[in-house]
């Protein structure tokens, strides 16, 4: 976009150039006309179809799938992290079958989760940083005292989920269902707070702690 603009601004100031060269006629002053109009107009349809930061942003290119490897779907833990190279593959659980397994304790940061089901897992004492676990299932989970900054749950089911006393700074919501989750306690930066407020599914009481879940985010409007 940049470059666009630089050449329009350079056509621009050579077309003003060229009226200091020659004696304006009436002629010239319709020509220089022509071409800012031109100009301005390429430039007003190429901001149209320039895809917006946020869009752009929100593209993620994923690996495939290695259906291949038969232990693809086994949580492992890491002693480091994905996140900070302690691992020696992806740790990819795409389209999983992972109901009531256990996962305390487990650093399964960097991990890849989309489209999996995840319910029943306890994830009590783990680590979850900068995951990728949008339109997953994760009913009736329990991330108590859990590390889940930088995750993203946009479009997964999280109903009766458990949060209490969790870390989820940067981790985001959006379009997922947060219907008797509990909140008691967790870090999150008022950015963040401000959308799972705004979530229309932030309602309820969890089942296991019996914490109203709007009260448990301090969400109070």
């Amino acid at each position: 976009m940049r470059l666009i603009v630089a050449i329009l601004i350079g056509c621009l100031a050579a077309a003003c150039q060229a009226t200091r060269l020659v004696k304006p006629t009436r002629s010239s002053i319709s020509s220089i006309s022509r071409v800012f109009g031109q100009s301005f107009l390429s430039l007003a349809l190429m901001t149209t179809l320039q895809p917006s930061a946020s869009f752009a942003q929100d593209q993620f290119r994923l690996p495939p799938i290695d259906r291949k490897d038969p232990n693809r779907c086994e949580m492992t833990s890491s002693s480091i992290g994905q996140a900070n190279a302690g691992r020696d593959k992806l740790l990819d659980l795409r389209e999983c079958d992972l109901k009531g397994k256990g996962a305390e304790g487990f650093d399964m940061s960097g991990i890849i989760a989309s489209n999996a089901d995840f319910s029943g897992v306890s994830f009590k004492e783990g680590q979850v940083s900068k995951g990728y676990m949008r339109n997953s299932k994760f009913v009736g989970c329990d991330f108590t005292n859990a590390v889940v900054d930088r995750v993203s749950f946009d479009g997964s089911d999280m109903k009766g989920a458990i949060f209490v006393n969790a870390v989820l700074s940067g981790t985001t919501f959006s379009d997922a269902n947060l219907e008797n989750t509990d909140f008691t306690d967790a870090y999150l930066g008022p950015f963040d707070l401000k959308n799972i407020c705004l979530n229309p599914s932030l309602s309820g009481t969890n089942p296991v702690t019996k914490h109203d879940t709007k009260e448990s985010a301090g969400c109070f409007n």
